[in-house]
């Protein structure tokens, strides 16, 4: 067999101000054919995976390029189409080939492209014709579109919010796909759409429990080779944004098509109940040193859940921060706030040095105010790194400054706060201090629960459109939850 894959992925929040060229690309990650690390990135699994199966089953792997941004708003139209014909000339290259297995994300949007994925993959299915098997791994947080539905044979979908189980999932992707190949499995892929916008986070009920039976179905349904949601992604203004399950099958349409309806119907019924309790800043704080003088064990994490770069905001509010230095707190430390300017600044003027620092709160309204104060250099990374389960995230070259006792840690690439290691990166020792305050809505809970004392999500600021009764969408479908109320007329039923 000869197999091709290739990865191009982002996450466009459509309101973002910060667009998206090919440097974004070349920052995060950018790997031409055969040159992608053993490490994969959260949408490059299915190379890293199929590197493995096609050395076991003795198939020629042809790598194409692999390429992955980190969230932010619109992407350049030339920078779009030069990726994706860059993959495409590689594929034609690579003729004649039994598969295609892409990692693609899912919720991309480009100047002139409202559906970048569907527009590649109706490009693949043109060259490679109607018999040859594609398929592609996704993340949930994307819109699951008719066209890409009928460019391709099946999805797969990361199930874990956090994104744990990005491998996981490239191997069920490649499982099908060998499956297929080897004439064993006939995947047919049914969709059902929920009607609805919402988060869900797998680290709290109900979709803890709803994930579970997922996994359940498929380990005990023989017909059953796949169950997926799409959760959607509320920032991209597109018109087939929202909530979707699939259900692929051994050939069996109708069962499949039940399942998927009856899946997504149970969610429907759930709606709102999702995601976690929030608070704003002052609560946040005031739990935060309340719980700090009851003597708790570990710190306070303090998530700012909607100034999340991993969501395409910018990552450099400093609500949370203003809160913090008005009330005097000292043993906090805040990472990260994306400021690359005053990055450069700190690093003209070297550890130790004490200087006048402007930062934050460039990005957008609703951020709060750009921090002004004589801080102190502690420490200066070229090119830091942290962790996110089984891959690397680099968020450049990166300042640690302390201003009034409380410890920051400053970025020129825009990243969320996935792991503690950011901290360490920049010689800070989390365990030591009695706060933290970091930018994720929630992939840092499966990195951060395991040192936190307790967690308190903040809704801080207005950076990220997140309320989709009100967002001011021009787009998105009016007949969806919660913009209607009960579209599926199930209440009125």
């Amino acid at each position: 067999m000869r197999i091709f894959t290739a990865a191009l992925a982002t996450e466009t929040n459509t309101f973002s101000p910060i667009c998206i060229d090919r440097r974004a690309f070349e920052e995060s990650l950018y790997a031409p054919p055969g040159e992608h690390p053993e490490t994969p990135t959260l949408c490059t699994a299915p190379i890293t995976v199929g590197r493995k199966v096609c050395r076991e089953k003795g198939w020629t792997l042809i790598e194409g390029t692999a390429a992955w941004a980190d969230p932010a708003g619109l992407i350049n139209r030339q920078a779009y189409e030069s990726l994706r014909d860059e993959i495409l000339d590689q594929l034609k290259a690579a003729l004649p080939v039994d598969a295609v297995v892409m990692g693609l994300h899912g919720a991309m949007v480009a100047d002139g492209y409202l559906d970048p994925e569907g527009d590649l993959l109706t490009r693949i299915r043109d060259i490679v014709g109607p018999d040859v098997l594609v398929c592609a791994e996704l993340d949930p947080h994307s819109h699951l579109t008719a066209k890409r539905v009928a460019a391709a044979d099946f999805f797969v979908v990361f199930k874990e919010f956090p994104h744990t189980d990005f491998v996981d999932r490239a191997e069920d992707l490649w499982a099908i796909a060998v499956d297929t190949l080897e004439g064993r499995v006939q995947p047919v892929m049914s969709v059902f759409d929920c009607r609805m916008i919402d988060v869900f986070p797998t680290s709290r009920e109900p979709m803890r429990s709803f994930v579970d039976k997922l996994k359940a179905i498929e380990a005990s349904d023989p017909d059953v080779l796949s169950l997926s949601v799409i959760h959607g992604f509320m920032a991209g203004d597109v018109p087939e944004m929202g909530t979707k399950t699939i259900a692929i099958t051994n050939g069996k349409r109708e069962k499949g098509e039940q399942l998927a309806q009856t899946l997504g119907l149970e969610l429907y019924a759930k709606r709102g109940t999702f995601m976690m309790p929030s608070i704003d800043e002052k609560q946040a704080v005031s739990q935060a040193l309340g719980l700090v003088r009851s003597g708790v064990s570990g710190p306070v994490v303090i998530a700012d859940m909607w100034d999340n770069p991993g969501g395409g905001t910018a990552g450099d509010a400093t609500v949370i921060l203003e809160e913090l230095l008005a009330r005097g707190a000292t043993h906090v430390a805040v990472g990260m706030i994306w400021d690359p300017i005053a990055v450069q600044i700190c690093f003209a003027a070297g550890e130790g040095a004490e200087i006048p620092l402007r930062f934050g709160a460039k990005s957008a309204p609703g951020t709060g105010n750009p921090v002004d104060g004589l801080v102190t250099v502690v420490k200066l990374t070229p090119n830091a790194e942290m962790r996110f389960g089984d891959s690397i995230a680099p968020f450049g070259d990166a300042a640690h400054i302390r201003l009034s006792g409380i410890d920051i840690i400053l970025s020129s690439v825009r990243v969320q706060s996935y792991d503690p290691s950011l901290f360490t990166a920049l010689g800070l020792d989390p365990l030591e201090k009695d706060i933290l305050v970091i930018k994720s809505t929630n992939h840092f809970y499966a990195a951060f629960s395991k040192i936190a004392s307790e967690i308190l999500y903040c809704s801080a600021g207005t950076p990220y459109p997140n309320q989709p009764a009100t967002n001011p969408y021009r787009r998105v479908r009016r007949d969806i939850w919660p913009i209607m109320a009960d579209p599926h007329g199930i209440e009125a039923a």
